[in-house]
């Protein structure tokens, strides 16, 4: 499945920094995954890097670990006492993530809780400076109103897949995770305690920002 043309796609990767040693293993390791496209993949990894390390957070709440990859890439913007918990459904894709975070210098400020994300955020006693949201699509909405009250002023949000494979473009949207996502789309462009951009970066990238 390409999510961008094959040719934009290496173009933008070309111009981009190159993964570290470990996320490009991530990377290749993660290719054989039967849902492999789920991956955040090199340019919006970096994508994710680089906002971390602008704005420095201090909490990281990600929701939906898969095999680790975002989660490298958005620990790396975590200051000296900073922690990102993590939160996967699937123990197969739990257990992959945890061995890929105990390979990296960052294994200390990464928590992975494996379990339903509804049940284990409210168990976190945290202010997040970033929540990056890129699990089941039909949750986004439950997520995002259960994370935002938690999240600090001027504090970002970021949600995956928000133009999932385009099918939020049709006349009709059919599939169950794009009527999701266009419903959770049509929520943040509602929420006035908010400014929001959604990111035409792979499959869509929604950057919130908390008034």
């Amino acid at each position: 499945m390409d999510l961008i043309h094959p040719l934009v796609q290496a173009y933008a990767e070309k111009y981009t920094s190159p993964e570290d040693e470990l996320l490009l293993q991530v990377n290749q390791q993660t290719q054989v995954h039967p849902q492999a496209h789920m991956l955040s993949g090199h340019v919006q990894g970096k994508l994710l890097e680089l906002l971390s390390m602008l704005i420095k957070p201090r909490r990281i709440l990600e929701i939906g670990s898969f095999t680790g990859y975002s989660a490298l890439c958005l620990a790396k913007g975590l200051v000296p006492d900073g922690l990102l918990h993590t939160i996967e459904l699937r123990p197969e894709d739990a257990a992959v993530a945890g061995r890929n975070f105990n390979l990296s210098d960052a294994k200390d400020k990464i928590i992975l809780h494996t379990g339903n994300a509804l049940e284990i955020i409210p168990s976190l006693a945290e202010e997040w400076d970033v929540v990056f949201i890129d699990a089941d699509k039909s949750g986004y909405i439950d997520y995002y109103k259960m994370v935002l009250p938690n999240l600090k002023k001027g504090g970002v949000i970021l949600a995956d897949n928000v133009l999932f494979h385009g099918e939020v473009l049709e006349d009709t949207i059919k599939g169950k995770s794009a009527k999701a996502i266009q419903a959770f789309n049509e929520y943040v462009q509602q929420d006035e305690s908010v400014e929001k951009a959604l990111l035409t970066v792979r499959d869509g990238l929604m950057l919130i920002v908390k008034k």
